[in-house]
């Protein structure tokens, strides 16, 4: 077993106590849950509703967004990311509530040249407030196969999941006066497009559009969520575990083994970013 598989095999161990908490999740098909919002065809619903492309070339981008409006809830998607050079393209996929005093919780996958890993950007916005992003390299290939990506949101702490390995958590902080999303419904939206600028080694490595059309993979979305509609939100039957749960001791020692392992960027970190301090949220 290599050094990659170990690791993998440990974490994955690791996992088993979190993911048996979570109830029974709902599962849909693209044509039902989604809407593919622009691109001119370039969003592809195919195998009867199972899976849903999304494709980049010189003229547009493409990206789709949930029919419902979600109030915390457990959301798992699989996506198979743009594979060889994928230098210069993104591919977002987040919740996002309206307004302009918005609330955020973002995956952003920033594409690469052949060969050099991916970069994981994970954000949150509460109240139109961002600037709180923490970056990762992934331990396994995420252009060679499916894997999940999952958000955890409840009144507690936002949980951003890889394979349901914990990777990052933002806690409810109201208490020190730091705005947590509780208020206002979001819907699942996920794009890919050029973002060559910034992208990739800063904007030094550019989209090569002799590789196009670049296209990302989705399948399995799942959501055990409560569902938000004309102001009032339905959840599901029962006593959802989702909605307290927390992570015990076991999770939260795998979540700073992948952290220490696979980190590349923490805001809490940044001392040139923030010579007078740290924002408040960073000491705990």
């Amino acid at each position: 077993m290599d050094r990659s598989t170990l690791i993998l095999s440990l974490l994955f161990t690791l996992t088993i106590s979190t993911t048996t908490l979570f109830s029974p999740v709902f599962c849909g098909t693209f044509d039902t849950e989604f809407d593919i919002t622009w691109g001119d065809g370039r969003g592809k619903v195919l195998n009867n509703g199972e899976l849903l492309t999304l494709s980049l070339d010189r003229a547009s981008g493409s990206g789709f967004q949930t029919k419902k409006e979600y109030l915390f809830g457990k959301i798992d998607m699989q996506l198979k990311l743009v594979p060889g050079n994928s230098a210069g393209t993104v591919t977002a996929y987040y919740l996002k509530s309206k307004g302009d005093t918005w609330d955020e919780i973002d995956f952003e996958f920033l594409g690469n040249l052949t060969g050099d890993p991916y970069t994981m950007h994970t954000n949150v916005y509460t109240q139109g407030k961002g600037d709180r992003e923490q970056q990762f390299h992934l331990w396994f290939d995420p252009t060679a196969d499916f894997h999940t990506y999952s958000v955890l949101w409840n009144p507690h702490h936002i949980v951003f999941m890889v394979d349901d390995i914990p990777v990052r958590e933002f806690k409810n902080l109201q208490h020190m006066g730091i705005p947590y999303p509780k208020l206002q419904p979001m819907r699942l939206y996920s794009s890919l497009w050029n973002a060559d600028q910034w992208a990739t080694r800063g904007g030094l490595v550019k989209t090569d559009w002799s590789k196009a059309p670049f296209t990302a993979s989705y399948r399995n979305f799942r959501a055990d969520a409560c569902v938000s509609s004309g102001g009032r939100s339905s959840c599901p039957a029962g006593s959802p575990r989702w909605f307290s749960q927390r992570l015990d001791l076991t999770a939260a020692d795998k979540m700073r083994v992948v952290q220490r392992k696979y980190m590349v960027y923490n805001y809490c970190t940044d001392t040139k970013r923030f010579p007078q301090g740290f924002p408040k949220e960073c000491r705990h």
